[in-house]
């Protein structure tokens, strides 16, 4: 029962982590009459979350060859208590800056530590384990919104940070107390140097940041300017395309769930090319058609099947590396692939602001998908990829 009570810790307290880097979306407006700016203003607030997010995990990964995980999944809850009280406060733009910062740092900490200590809590059901924990952390993301509403009826912003800080220290008390009754897997005891780790596990470190980077610098250019596509290129009103944005994500709750169950199922690299070769086709679909019924039904598909990416990676990963070296090859993918795909928007902005259409920039880029898809799968019928996806066992 402890393992369970560790576990369901962990799945509340991954929500939390992952509505410190979405929560401000929602409050723009508030805020912003509070604080006495614009709107538009407030962009750099959830850019720096998401650069907070980040910024911890590699200096993560060197932590955890020295600090065991479930201490340094406790400072993640702790930081998440102190800054998002912190924020609550915040007087001025410079200051919620810095708090969306910190707590984004407290989110990429949580990340790189949790992760490897779930699969290792159920090294049995590892698809299964990290499929659950990404599912809870989807819920924050939809539920952000209408969260954030109900706490407005009671108070105003700053509520919402004092009620996000309470709830996270009572998670962190109860994930300390079962941390303590839970006998604690050491596998990660001989986990003692990212350069080690990085020469015995390169291969599927790096066929990872391939799949995630390319696909998720794909979905980043594509979630983060949904709202101006669909009104370029379809007609389709802000409001709308905001509904269809929540639809999209909303799509990735079951996703989580049952992509991880399967990837304790069957060999993960067929799947996750099924799934990267999915993403590039529904999204040439989601180009191709017109009408709201349309858009709206390919939009619970790009969203499913892109969001079904990433328990199935993180398995793949998590369940094929050798304890010696999981925490410290992980924090190198995390860092790496979250650089390739923060990247995305940035890029296709850039392309539309020089004149290509949303349509021809997400073409081109599903075409890229596409073919990295193609060269990955003749590279693994030549047996060049590391298998991967099967607990204990380790890289081809």
């Amino acid at each position: 029962m402890s393992r369970r009570e560790l576990f369901g810790s962990l799945c509340v307290m991954v929500a939390l982590v992952n509505l410190a880097r979405v929560v401000f979306a929602p409050l723009v407006q508030p805020v912003a009459a509070d604080l006495g700016v614009a709107p538009a203003a407030l962009g750099v607030v959830p850019t720096a979350a998401w650069l907070g997010s980040a910024a911890p995990r590699l200096p993560t990964g060197y932590l955890l060859t020295r600090v065991p995980r479930h201490y340094v999944v406790t400072a993640t809850g702790l930081l998440l208590v102190a800054t998002s009280a912190g924020t609550a406060f915040a007087p001025s733009l410079w200051w919620l800056t810095v708090g969306a910062f910190l707590m984004g740092v407290s989110s990429g900490m949580y990340f790189i530590a949790a992760n490897p200590l779930v699969t290792e809590l159920y090294p049995e059901r590892v698809g299964w384990a990290v499929g659950f924990h990404g599912m809870a952390s989807q819920v924050a993301a939809v539920g952000a919104p209408l969260g954030v509403s109900a706490v407005l009826l009671v108070g105003d912003w700053r509520t919402t940070f004092l009620a996000l800080s309470a709830v996270a220290l009572a998670t962190t008390v109860v994930m300390v107390v079962a941390a303590r009754r839970t006998p604690l897997p050491d596998a990660g005891a001989a986990d003692r140097s990212l350069l080690v780790a990085l020469r015995a596990q390169w291969r599927i470190i790096l066929t990872g940041v391939v799949i995630v980077g390319v696909s998720g610098f794909l979905w980043n250019g594509l979630f983060n300017l949904y709202g101006p596509y669909l009104a370029a290129e379809k007609g389709i009103d802000e409001s709308t395309g905001r509904s269809l944005l929540s639809l999209m994500f909303a799509a990735g709750v079951p996703a989580f769930l049952v992509s991880g169950r399967l990837a304790d199922r069957v060999p993960n690299v067929p799947l996750l090319l099924s799934i990267i070769g999915g993403f590039a086709a529904s999204v040439v679909a989601l180009t191709l058609v017109e009408g709201l019924l349309a858009v709206a039904a390919l939009s619970v598909v790009v969203g499913y099947v892109i969001h079904a990416l990433f328990p199935v990676i993180d398995t793949y990963m998590l369940a094929s590396i050798p304890d010696e070296n999981r925490a410290s090859a992980y924090a190198l993918f995390s860092a790496a692939m979250m650089l390739a795909q923060a990247l995305g928007s940035g890029g296709v902005g850039w392309v539309v602001a020089a004149g290509v259409s949303y349509t021809a920039a997400y073409r081109g880029l599903a075409a890229i998908v596409g073919l990295t898809t193609v060269g990955l799968y003749v590279l693994h019928r030549a047996g060049r990829l590391p298998t991967g996806g099967q607990p204990g066992e380790t890289p081809s």
